[in-house]
């Protein structure tokens, strides 16, 4: 690990009840981990809401493959943006239920507007998608 800063925090004693509740059940081994993780993940937000260039993200879909046409359309739709998707991975849940994995590379508008259309498609149960920004000094 990098040379370490210590660093002191004045919280509320509420507050840090609630923090030291979630570090038991987030599975970070201390405060110090927990802090750390939640520094990378809001700094990796500012990249992505300055508008970096460049940018990955996740799409998971849960889905109804029953659905008409629901599987051809997300199949087309990668097609058509073949240039940004950089992996699918595609599970069978249940006879009627599947799970697509999807990682995505490119702009961050791109990204979104690809996102926003998977997820919006009629028959899908639940989606969601995680945006990182790459630009920028890499957070350690």
């Amino acid at each position: 690990m990098p040379d370490l800063v210590r660093a002191s925090l004045s919280i509320d004693q509420a507050l840090m009840a609630r923090f030291d509740d979630w570090i038991t059940h987030s599975g970070h081994g201390n405060r110090s981990e927990a802090m750390r993780d939640l520094i990378r993940a809001r700094l990796m937000e500012e990249d992505w809401d300055r508008g970096c260039h460049d940018a990955v993200a996740t799409v998971t879909l849960l889905y109804d493959h029953t659905k008409r046409r629901l599987s051809l359309q997300i199949e087309d739709f990668g097609h058509l943006h073949h240039e940004a998707i950089l992996a699918s991975t595609h599970v069978h849940l249940t006879p009627e239920i599947c799970l697509e994995i999807t990682i995505l590379r490119g702009a961050p508008d791109q990204l979104r507007h690809i996102a926003g259309h998977l997820i919006g498609l009629p028959g899908v149960l639940h989606g969601r998608v995680i945006y990182h920004g790459l630009e920028g000094e890499a957070i350690p």
